[in-house]
């Protein structure tokens, strides 16, 4: 972070949630950690100047992009990305101690889709219920509402269930990358290995658009590690988009395609730069 005072994040919570396990990667003691129901709560924490920062996730290997996360980065108040960390994500099978009935299995939509098949094969019969998150899903069990839930092994320690099955994720090594959302104003300095985050907006009757802006960066030897299409929400076909490169704003090729795409673009988004993390 910006400096080693103590800071307010909001994270996407209950507590339990891979988030907040995420969370404590970047942050210490003496720091105040407080959970959002969802993504747009804790993003609009930072907006309202609740929290100094936000984390919420923004892409899993397995399911893809986190689509609200995208949503909110692109439009309403600015908020800019000051780093990233990502988790490895394992999912357990628990219900409260001694239960029988398996009738509804609450989880959030993206960990269902990683235990789809372990799902099919052993609830066939069972309702799925989605969940803001998985934590929250382990909530309602130990209160009675659902049945079973699909989460962490931590949800299960904090609402006193009852672990049935380990890491049923239907693909190991699975990884969730989750993005620090702050107010724009500070950028970290250039690590010599950074990533730069944009929402590039085009015109709708542009043809040939999306290819100008990758030659763009292919003219400045700029690598992208991620693109993903959004609708506007302005009308049907209107579409933005949201890029990632290798590189820091400050750095001269990343900098002069920016540049470059203000003068093709309707508008550009600056998100942030900030460190990648290596993963081990």
């Amino acid at each position: 972070m910006s400096n080693p005072e103590s800071h307010t994040f909001a994270y996407l919570g209950p507590v339990g949630t891979f988030t907040e396990a995420a969370l404590k990667k970047i942050t210490c003691d003496t720091d105040k950690k407080i959970p959002y129901a969802n993504v747009t709560a804790a993003l609009d924490a930072v907006r309202k100047g609740d929290a100094d920062y936000a984390l919420v996730p923004i892409e899993n290997s397995v399911e893809g992009v986190v689509a609200r996360t995208l949503d909110e980065l692109a439009s309403g108040d600015q908020l800019t990305i000051c780093a990233e960390v990502t988790l490895p994500v394992t999912f357990a099978f628990m219900t409260k101690p001694g239960a029988t009935a398996i009738k509804r299995i609450g989880t959030h939509p993206h960990a269902e889709s990683q235990c789809r098949e372990h799902i099919a094969k052993n609830y066939p019969h069972a309702e799925v219920v989605p969940t803001a998150s998985t934590s929250a899903a382990a909530e309602a069990v130990a209160k009675g509402e659902l049945d079973a839930a699909i989460a962490s092994s931590t949800a299960a320690e904090h609402f006193g269930l009852e672990i049935r099955e380990e890491d049923i994720g239907d693909n190991s090594g699975a990884v969730t990358r989750f993005i620090c959302a702050q107010k724009p104003g500070w950028i970290p300095d250039p690590t010599g290995d950074d990533r730069t985050s944009m929402a590039v907006f085009i015109d709708i009757d542009h043809a040939g658009a999306l290819l100008e802006i990758l030659q763009v960066f292919a003219k400045n030897d700029v690598n992208l590690t991620f693109i993903q299409s959004r609708p506007t929400g302005r009308e049907l076909g209107h579409y933005h988009f949201i890029i990632d490169v290798e590189g820091h704003i400050n750095d001269d090729p990343v900098g002069k395609s920016v540049e470059e795409l203000r003068e093709i673009c309707d508008d550009i988004r600056f998100l942030g730069s900030y460190p990648r993390e290596v993963r081990s």
